[in-house]
């Protein structure tokens, strides 16, 4: 096989130490182990430096490649590997040895880099990443303050529809604070929660004791904390987008996309399209496409890998706001095949559509263009669509006679 290049090195990155092995022309071999502590990386880098190394190859090891990459990536060209890509022969597992084989691999072309962002992308997706894990566990921690309510027989979710509401709030206070009077704690509803009254009563009369108050108290006090944490992260990703300002905003205009999921989306892929290429390849790397597997002639399963999982999240959650929103080309698409493929696998192809709306929007510079609701009836001949359902009635026994409608002015 033809050297593609000419000063590969190939590293085996553990926790605590990495294996290095550099191959230079006239067939000779460098190899050493080099510690993962920034001094340790340091003379990592001298010594790739030295021996002119150009690229340089590194397993995707958990979070252990990051350090190592980010060390190296100023200097020379760094590829980071899949995995599944790069199969050492079997009874050769040795440090050495998978330090070898990626050497191999970049020297002879035979795999491809992982998409790495750049900094200012990976600053706003440690945010954003951080900032979901937050919000998701202050999800979980509502829910565990119904379970402490349920289990007092206190069933005020039944009757207000937001229980950390002012009103929820100002009556899970006074259950804190010792106030178990019924009469009392539904007197404290505002607005239209007034309404209710003789239900809040009784869904207040409960055996609330002071061990649930200790318990209620703690998930008060840490949803607080989470509110705050989480309007402090707001803040600080309102700074890391700004220079995408204008990639978000073309974001935001597709249906079920909000500013969060904007942001989110962002940080996950970046705003340079050019280095996916197609629409295709930006689909396929993100895993929303239909898998290979073909033998002897045969396809068996299309089943899709799995791709990013913080991607597939932020997906998913444009997905289902897409299929709720009314006279748009995504809901009738999801409309369209959910009896055919069921609701996951339509959900998929709305995930596939808002995937390739969001290349063309971001490598033309334009905001969403929606096909409308109607976009399927409107695409075929209308005169043979009616031809078709005048025939389904006639073959249940109905004689139809249809006129056009009058054209609106």
């Amino acid at each position: 096989m033809e050297r593609i290049v000419k000063r590969p090195a190939g590293l085996d990155v553990h926790k605590d130490v990495v294996v290095a092995e550099v191959h230079l022309p006239g067939g000779a071999v460098e190899q050493g182990s080099f510690a993962t502590t920034t001094p340790g990386l340091l003379v990592l880098r001298d010594w790739l430096v030295g021996h002119g190394v150009t690229r340089v190859g590194i397993e995707s090891t958990g979070v252990y490649w990051k350090c190592v990459y980010y060390m190296l990536e100023d200097d020379m060209e760094v590829w980071l590997l899949n995995a599944r890509h790069m199969r050492n022969i079997p009874g050769r597992k040795t440090d050495v040895a998978d330090a070898s084989w990626i050497c191999q691999l970049i020297e002879f072309g035979l795999v491809r880099p992982s998409f790495v962002p750049p900094k200012p992308v990976r600053e706003l997706r440690n945010l954003t990443r951080y900032r979901k894990a937050q919000i998701e566990e202050r999800t979980r921690e509502t829910q565990r303050l119904d379970k402490i309510l349920q289990d007092a027989g206190v069933k005020l979710s039944s009757v207000a529809s937001d229980v950390l509401g002012k009103s929820g709030r100002a009556m899970l206070q006074a259950l804190v604070d010792g106030t178990t009077d019924p009469e009392v704690l539904a007197d404290l509803a505002i607005g239209r929660l007034r309404a209710k009254l003789p239900a809040l009563r009784e869904a207040l009369t409960s055996r609330f004791s002071g061990h649930h108050a200790l318990l209620v108290a703690a998930v008060l006090s840490k949803l607080d904390f989470l509110d705050e944490l989480i309007g402090r992260l707001s803040a600080e990703i309102e700074e890391a987008v700004a220079p995408f300002a204008r990639q978000v905003e073309l974001l935001d205009t597709v249906p079920g996309i909000d500013l969060r999921t904007a942001q989110g989306l962002l940080a996950e892929f970046g705003a340079d399209m050019s280095v996916f290429g197609t629409a295709s390849r930006f689909a396929s790397w993100a895993a929303v496409c239909p898998g290979n597997h073909e033998s002897a002639g045969r396809k068996r399963s299309g089943r899709s890998r799995k791709g990013p999982k913080w991607l597939a999240i932020y997906l998913h959650d444009a997905a289902m706001g897409a299929i709720r929103t009314k006279n748009t080309y995504l809901a009738a698409q999801h409309s369209r095949l959910r009896p055919r493929l069921g609701h996951a696998k339509a959900l998929v192809a709305i995930e596939h559509s808002i995937l390739v709306s969001i290349f063309h929007m971001l490598t033309r510079d334009q905001a969403y263009h929606d096909l409308g609701g109607d976009y399927f009836l409107r695409r075929n001949d209308p005169a043979r669509q009616a031809r078709r359902l005048i025939g389904q009635l006639e073959a249940l026994g109905y004689h139809v006679q249809a006129e056009p409608a009058p054209a609106t002015p």
